[in-house]
């Protein structure tokens, strides 16, 4: 079943930002774009490689009003442990959320009941709290932070120009499509 469209639950977690414990709640991801980036676990091998990547395109997601949130099975004591043992982990600026409870990984579908932990998902969620774009990969692919920023920006670039579409690779100010009135119902 597909998740587009399908609205964030409420939830309330904790996380770790800017070297503190915060509350990030749904009423947070409101009135703004947001990733939400599920990775597997905390201490592990590809998992830091794609944070360090998100990382390092932060400012760029942030220049666009997107703010991104990765999201574990780990508590908030465990990103914070995680932090101060890494150099790669000390680059990242955008909240690491919590997720003990599964309430995340099992509202967006990417929970792995046997193991304990989610899968690696990318979902982008609209001002709405909806869910415009997502995938999810196996535990062992690592993702890309450019293609990501890329379909963030193709996404909101469609929201804001109605009846357009952008074809695939398509970058901020290359030509979109405008499908014929014909054509919409076989996008």
């Amino acid at each position: 079943m597909s998740m587009i469209n399908k609205e964030v639950g409420d939830f309330s977690v904790q996380a770790y930002h800017n070297d503190e414990f915060k509350t990030v709640s749904k009423k947070d991801i409101l009135g703004k774009w947001s990733v939400f980036f599920f990775y597997p676990a905390d201490f592990t091998f590809v998992c830091p490689t794609e944070l360090e990547d998100l990382a390092n395109k932060y400012e760029d997601f942030k220049a666009a009003g997107c703010e991104i949130y990765s999201v574990s099975c780990d508590t908030h004591f465990v990103h914070k442990a995680w932090h101060d043992a890494s150099d790669t982990i000390k680059k990242i600026k955008y909240p690491m959320l919590a997720d003990p409870t599964h309430v995340l990984a099992k509202d967006f579908k990417v929970y792995i009941k046997d193991a304990g932990v989610a899968e690696r998902g990318s979902f982008i969620v609209n001002p709405e709290g909806k869910i415009v774009a997502y995938e999810v990969t196996a535990g062992s692919v690592g993702r890309n932070a450019d293609e990501l920023f890329r379909r963030v920006q193709a996404s909101q670039f469609v929201a804001g120009h109605d009846g357009e579409v952008c074809p695939a690779k398509w970058q901020p100010g290359v030509q979109t499509l405008k499908p014929s009135l014909d054509l919409v119902g076989q996008l």
